[in-house]
């Protein structure tokens, strides 16, 4: 757990620091932006998608399980089967999910306006979630919980919170903005 909570700090800091020297490219985005509207819409749609299979079926596709597999496979070939380095591996891999927390924090280090300030923010965000994420999985085997079936309600659960995150931003784009992939005139 260590190692990858190790190699969550190493990934954050890596991201806080690009995205702290690439600031400048934040405002060549925005005015490029319309034309990544309808892109923005359409990977929303798909994420609700996603969110009602996992919420209805109750297990993850084939697809996702398969690559989750395969990335889990390449980290273990890349840390060359060493104990320690499959986790690690994993962990730098884990800031490239996406979480809106972590973009949240990723806006705030990008306005740090250096790349040393930016690795600082993201490898202090990193060590706070850490906490959590070592302290929710140690009381649920203490509480015995991870014996409460197969776990088809979690990932349900977690297609639930998917499809109604997904949906509320699709939503929240197409009412506020009108149709943003529209030119307005």
């Amino acid at each position: 757990m260590l190692s990858f909570q190790a190699g969550r700090v190493i990934g954050y800091a890596a991201l806080g620091a690009l995205a702290a020297a690439s600031v400048q490219g934040l405002g060549w985005l925005t005015v490029q932006s319309a034309a990544l509207r309808p892109v923005w819409s359409l990977l929303h749609v798909a994420a609700t998608v996603l969110g009602l299979v996992l919420l209805f079926s109750g297990r993850q596709p084939l697809w996702l399980q398969a690559g989750a597999r395969s990335v889990w496979a390449w980290v273990r070939k890349v840390g060359a089967g060493g104990v320690l380095a499959a986790p690690l591996g994993l962990g730098v891999v884990w800031s490239l999910l996406p979480c809106g927390l972590l973009y949240s924090a990723l806006l705030l280090a990008s306005l740090s306006g250096e790349p040393l300030s930016g690795a600082a923010t993201m490898a202090l965000f990193a060590l706070g979630t850490s906490l959590t994420m070592m302290a929710g999985p140690w009381l649920w085997l203490r509480w015995g919980l991870s014996r409460m079936g197969d776990g088809t309600w979690g990932i349900r659960m977690a297609g639930a919170a998917l499809a109604v995150a997904s949906g509320w931003a699709l939503w929240m784009g197409l009412v506020h903005n009108k149709a943003p992939w529209c030119a307005t005139g």
